[in-house]
């Protein structure tokens, strides 16, 4: 089974990296210098914490094992080591994508997801 981690994004961004052929991440990567990535364990909080009340947004599963040494796990949030790439995300090494609601309660609903 393959190893899924997961990005967060704006319908936009995302639209703008299928058109460019990679995605390079998005503001807050450019300044953090790395891809963030969250694990299905962590995805829900990201959210919670960095998307609040945002609409238009895709949840991005991508295999981690496609990404090589580039990918790193590292600590932050809570001491939780947290996914990051180190260079562009390669569009190949995305299995799906999906849209990420807001449901009626103002979290977004997230598909059931495979670690």
């Amino acid at each position: 089974m393959t190893h899924l981690i997961y990005k967060i994004a704006s319908r936009a961004l995302w639209h703008a990296a299928e058109a460019k052929g990679v995605f390079d991440g998005a503001p807050i990567d450019h300044a953090d210098g790395y891809i963030h990535f969250s694990t299905a364990a962590q995805v829900v909080e990201t959210a919670d914490r960095h998307f609040a009340g945002q609409n238009d947004l895709l949840l991005i599963a991508i295999k981690a094992d496609k990404l090589g040494p580039a990918l790193r796990y590292e600590a932050s949030r809570g001491g939780d080591l947290f996914p990051h790439l180190y260079g562009p995300l390669p569009l190949d090494a995305v299995l799906w994508m999906r849209p990420l609601p807001l449901g009626a309660d103002g979290k977004h609903e997230f598909p059931e997801l495979p670690a």
